[in-house]
């Protein structure tokens, strides 16, 4: 039996979630390493992205465990640059932000990751609001989440001279479509 038939019997490993949701196959990874060898974070990383990817291919419940805790996760910037780089074609940042989203859900997340969630979060709560990003909106959920209210500070004046930030959020139509978008994302995960 192939490994890829028998990721894809088996959704009760996380390589097998992986598949199921993102309908990418960790087993074709041949462990090449050129997606840590381009990786511009790879050097912050507990665990370098061709690592994480052998842990899943082994489907072992402690080393899934061990991907979900790790700060990696939480490190990749989904430049694409493994992407771009793996000759099998492995969507990695798909895999990675598939990863977040079963760590986040398991709440098995790293520690070390708190102002990243944070972040992710505050940006999420803007789109669901106005439809779009609004950053004073960003800014201010990102502090109220991190209690980091004087880091940066000094930069809103600037910014707001600037025209880089506006006080009146650009409101998209139809907004009710994205609260549904959300809703449904929501189903889903639950």
């Amino acid at each position: 039996m192939s490994s890829d038939v028998h990721t894809a019997s088996r959704t009760d490993t996380l390589a097998g979630k992986v598949l199921h949701d993102t309908g990418v196959s960790v087993a074709e990874c041949y462990q090449c390493g050129k997606c840590s060898a381009g990786c511009p974070l790879a050097d912050e990383m507990d665990i370098t992205p061709s690592q994480a990817l052998r842990m899943l291919q082994l489907e072992m419940p402690e080393l899934d465990d061990q991907v979900l805790r790790s700060y990696t996760i939480w490190l990749c910037l989904t430049c694409e640059m493994c992407y771009a780089r793996c000759p099998k074609e492995i969507d990695l940042p798909k895999v990675m932000d598939s990863l977040r989203a079963e760590s986040l859900r398991r709440r098995v997340t790293n520690p070390k990751a708190k102002d990243i969630i944070a972040f992710h979060r505050s940006f999420l709560d803007s789109i669901k609001r106005c439809g779009r990003l609004y950053e004073i909106l960003l800014v201010i959920a990102y502090k109220m989440r991190t209690r980091h209210l004087l880091q940066d500070m000094l930069m809103a004046p600037k910014l707001f001279v600037r025209g880089k930030l506006n006080p009146i959020p650009e409101l998209i139509r139809g907004r009710h479509h994205m609260a549904r978008i959300f809703a449904r994302a929501a189903k889903k995960d639950a």
